[in-house]
């Protein structure tokens, strides 16, 4: 591919060094909700060749199916045709939004396997992208090995899949789907999607937040036993919201970071080694989303931040090219310190090829995309928006529905900015995330560690006397104790993370486990 073909379509002719590079961001998103991201994860995680784009067509045919009287009488483990339209349509329905309310479609709350056969598709219409492989590509990166990524998502099936140890409700709605499916296809476990390409001993001892997101979802697979199905979905679905996003904009920043690295070479840096850049490319994120602050101009900028480098970085791979060398990947971070010295080594070169100047000018040719005004940097945002934020429903009474929310809006006007704030499923989430290896009682500071992990920042004021220290001591996960930082300690809220504490106490104390 040429340089004039990169600068005439800069978007989709991409380099394929960098386009199949473990730090580059794909799945590209776009917009999705919550319950997509879910649902989707149900997909990917058990149903092996259904498609995104075969769920809206399968939703109109189970609701074409559910108007449709029955010639005979209900068998004896049948239930009547009007109770299935109440599940479909009472039990089971997830709110529309605002922009959706005039239309019809099937919008399935994603309790059970069977509901992601017909709901939680991001369009309902032409090609979807897929936010289950954006899962996958994050427990792939999060785990030490391919082995431990594989058996972690065997066990996320496992606990997606509906058992004895699941309460009556999910187990008779998951039998009535099954008998009522239509669709050829069985909930059987599936290998992970793609195998983390990134050698696992240069992410040895490194934390992002794809390796915070594993431990949580760990921490969340533990949990299964100790509520109602209903009640665990929400906690899943909360850890796979801040999940995918931090994953997002930390990918963003590293690219970002790439593009430092490279533009300092090619002002006469010496290009950094492997180790250097384990220091400086992929470090956790060093921009947070402020508690009670506005997000989506901090969104807005990383995205854009990726955008720019994604254009830099492409120029100067195709430049290289035309110059005689090959870039084979930037699958790991020696990979990146080769890149770097090949830049260097032909520095002079691109400067009189005036790469920068051609840069600058392809920069001014997409302003708006790079504005995050439309195209990729557009749907960044919005799949940051609408994962995190609370969802926004059609039916003012049904306002409450989502409660595993990052974001909310300030304000009841349509133009009021969303600002950072955990609803109660995602205090309640994150508070047994951060406890469930703990082996003593941990005060609020370590709530703040781990939510900075995430890449939110939540300043010791807010906990004494803020939003956030008002919601933890509402919902009785926090203890005043003049003993603790900031006068608070954490309250485990499932019996699990007692059990695992009291167990690893016992161990230190020379018990037996």
């Amino acid at each position: 591919m040429s340089v004039e073909s990169f600068l005439s379509s800069p978007w989709t002719c991409s380099h394929p060094a960098y386009e199949n590079s473990s730090f580059n961001l794909r799945p590209a998103p776009e917009f999705a909700t919550a319950e997509v991201v879910l649902a989707s994860t149900y997909r990917a995680a058990g149903f092996l060749g259904v498609t995104e784009g075969q769920i809206p067509a399968q939703g109109r045919e189970l609701d074409k199916r559910s108007r449709k009287v029955r010639k005979s009488v209900a068998g004896p483990r049948q239930i009547e045709q009007d109770t299935w339209r109440t599940i479909l349509h009472g039990a089971l329905q997830s709110p529309k939004q605002p922009q959706q309310s005039a239309k019809r479609f099937l919008q399935l709350s994603p309790v059970i396997p069977d509901t992601a056969l017909y709901s939680g598709s991001a369009r309902l219409s032409g090609n979807s992208w897929n936010p289950g492989q954006l899962v996958s590509a994050m427990v792939a990166i999060g785990c030490p090995s391919d082995e431990a990524a594989q058996s972690l998502w065997s066990e996320l099936h496992d606990a997606l899949s509906v058992g004895e140890d699941d309460d009556i409700w999910a187990r008779w709605l998951q039998l009535e789907f099954e008998r009522q499916r239509f669709v050829t296809v069985d909930w059987q476990p599936r290998s992970i999607s793609a195998l983390c390409r990134w050698p696992a001993q240069e992410r040895e001892g490194l934390h992002f937040p794809a390796r915070q997101f594993v431990l949580d979802l760990r921490a969340v697979l533990r949990a299964k036993r100790q509520m109602t199905r209903r009640q665990w979905s929400s906690l899943l679905e909360s850890v796979l919201r801040i999940g995918a996003v931090a994953h997002v904009m930390w990918l963003c920043e590293v690219s970002d970071r790439l593009w430092r690295e490279l533009r300092a070479v090619l002002g006469g840096s010496h290009a950094p080694s492997a180790a250097a850049l384990t220091r400086t490319l992929v470090a956790p994120a060093s921009r947070s989303l402020v508690y009670g602050s506005p997000a989506i101009p901090i969104v807005r900028d990383r995205a854009s931040g990726y955008l720019n480098a994604r254009l830099g970085i492409n120029l100067v791979l195709h430049e290289l090219e035309l110059q005689g060398i090959s870039t084979g990947s930037l699958d790991s971070l020696a990979d990146v310190s080769a890149f770097l010295a090949s830049v260097q080594s032909r520095s002079a070169k691109l400067a009189e090829r005036d790469v920068l100047g051609a840069l600058a000018k392809l920069q001014d040719e997409q302003a708006r995309t790079l504005a995050c005004k439309r195209g990729i940097g557009s749907n960044i945002a919005e799949f940051c928006r609408h994962s995190l934020g609370q969802r926004q429903t059609a039916d003012d009474s049904l306002r409450g529905y989502d409660q595993g929310f990052h974001l909310k809006k300030r304000g009841g006007y349509a133009a009021a900015p969303w600002v950072v704030s955990l609803g109660p499923v995602a205090l309640l989430t994150l508070v047994h995330c951060c406890l469930a290896e703990a082996a003593g009682p941990r005060s609020v500071q370590r709530l703040s560690e781990h939510l900075e992990c995430y890449g939110l920042k939540v300043y010791p004021d807010n906990f004494a006397t803020g939003e956030i220290g008002r919601s933890l001591r509402m919902l009785g996960l926090v203890l005043d104790s003049p003993d603790a930082e900031s006068g608070m300690l954490l309250v485990p809220p499932f019996e699990i993370s007692r059990d695992v504490g009291a167990r690893r106490r016992d161990v230190e104390n020379g018990g037996i486990e």
